[in-house]
């Protein structure tokens, strides 16, 4: 126990020093988000799609490390070159996709990973469980975490009405993340509606598809930073404040990514409050259950339901969540007192101190790491 304990020590120790340092860090993303040359839309009142990653880019560029952007789409040599060019101490991973294949985005990593360089944000195996919504719903139920139950419909089979239903059901993709394809139609009360939402859902968008029961409450967000240890930021709560009564309080993809209908409807996120200790308690023991049986590190949000009765739901768990400096998860830092480019040096000095297997083996470091 001892000689571990100094081993760790020795890790964060190295990690600190690496920190203090200024750092290569290649900087991993979809070609379609590397910002452009002319980025004053960002300071703008549209949510541009690449806002995450110029924001990232600008804070490595604050705390002094030097930051080169890398755009894939489908071309795996397009990143061995920058890596091999570059020689970056770490990379910083802000990529979702690969190939068009939400996916394929760990198996993008493992590459990082089995080319021995660091990494920041999630490992591939956590990476791929928190992706698929039915693997994790099925680790989470083996661990007793109260998850909604729900039903499977594979892409290319044939739809079928599933037995011992109860409505209402909320239908959604099982492995894309950031509410694509949701919306108040994803809510079902019967049957026939059920088929037509998998079906429009399996054309629309080419995936598995997961209906789960719809559990009505609050909206709740916790961000976990961290790798064997693991912390929490405050509760974060979604707020619908001009919202009918009869319509459900989700977080859909307008609601998530359109400023002029958040505005129109007086949707907002903040610190959650009124929550009795008792609830807290059971959000922190949950949330780091799930952070614990998904094998997550770096950093992650879970995203939960709090029922009428104060029992607590886990909807998803989300490995890399957005890290635009306006986000929730940025936002619920600077609440714990971390300021946006704090967050970021922290989780590199997460990356650099994550020991995969190779690390574990004695493995000598990445070139990237080696050279000053």
């Amino acid at each position: 126990m001892a000689r571990t304990t100094r081993k760790s020590a020795a890790n964060a120790k190295a990690a600190s020093a690496a920190a203090a340092r200024k750092l290569r860090v290649l900087v991993v993303m979809h070609a379609d988000l590397v910002p452009p040359q002319d980025r004053s839309a960002r300071a703008g009142p549209t949510i541009v799609p690449w806002r995450t990653e110029h924001d990232v880019l600008s804070a490595l560029g604050e705390l002094g490390h030097e930051a080169r952007p890398v755009g894939l789409r489908d071309d795996l040599q397009v990143l061995r070159r920058a890596l091999d060019e570059f020689e970056p101490h770490l990379a910083f991973n802000l990529l979702e996709e690969f190939h068009g294949v939400a996916l394929y985005g760990a198996a993008v990593l493992s590459y990082v990973e089995l080319s021995r360089r660091a990494y920041t944000g999630c490992n591939p195996r956590g990476l791929m469980l928190a992706h698929d919504k039915l693997l994790t719903k099925k680790i989470l139920a083996w661990h007793r975490v109260r998850t909604p139950r729900g039903h499977f419909f594979p892409f290319g089979q044939p739809i079928r009405a599933p037995r011992a239903v109860r409505y209402p059901l909320l239908v959604k993709s099982a492995v894309e993340d950031a509410s694509l394809g949701i919306s108040q139609a994803s809510v079902v009360h019967g049957e026939e509606k059920l088929l037509d939402r998998v079906l429009y859902m399996q054309e629309s968008y080419g995936t598995d598809v997961l209906a789960e029961e719809y559990v009505d409450g609050r909206e709740l967000y916790v961000g976990m930073i961290g790798n064997a240890r693991v912390s929490e930021l405050p509760v974060w709560e979604m707020s619908f404040e001009d919202w009918p009564e009869d319509a459900p309080r989700i977080a859909t993809e307008r609601v998530k990514w359109s400023a002029t209908y958040q505005r129109r409807h007086g949707i907002r996120t903040g610190r959650a409050e009124n929550l009795a200790p008792v609830v807290r308690r059971d959000i922190t023991r949950t949330c780091r259950a799930v952070y614990r049986a998904l094998g997550l590190s770096g950093y992650a949000r879970i995203d939960l339901r709090l029922d009428a009765q104060g029992q607590v739901w886990v909807i998803e768990a989300n490995a890399n969540p957005d890290l635009a400096r306006d986000e929730d998860f940025a936002d619920s830092a600077r609440a714990a007192g971390l300021s946006y480019p704090e967050l970021i040096q922290r989780i590199l000095n997460l990356g650099l101190a994550w020991r995969p297997a190779w690390k574990q083996c004695g493995v000598e470091a990445a070139r990237g790491g080696e050279r000053s």
